[in-house]
């Protein structure tokens, strides 16, 4: 199953959603260097300064105890995300299972 997270095209943001039965607080923010996301799984940092990659899965690893995956996508073509073309441009994916 995959679940899109609504983003909004701002340089920082913090949202929480219920994913894969887990209350997940995600923070996604601009630098000069790349889009990068935090994640936190019932207020406990799961990852942190984590680089994002179009079609790269973010957690990867099921080590980390998150259950399924997050990926962005780009819907124009292959470039890595950027904040002004969140929500639309580039789309942020939940997947249950492996990226």
């Amino acid at each position: 199953m995959t679940q899109i997270i609504p983003l909004l095209a701002t340089n920082s943001q913090t949202l929480s959603v219920r994913l894969g039965g887990q209350p997940c607080r995600i923070h996604v923010y601009q630098k000069s260097t790349g889009l990068y996301l935090d994640l936190y799984v019932a207020d406990v940092l799961t990852l942190g300064g984590v680089a994002c990659r179009n079609g790269v899965g973010i957690v990867r690893d099921a080590y980390f105890g998150f259950v399924g995956d997050l990926l962005f996508a780009d819907t124009q073509g292959s470039s890595d995300p950027e904040a002004s073309g969140l929500g639309t441009r580039w789309v942020l994916a939940y997947v249950d299972g492996p990226a």
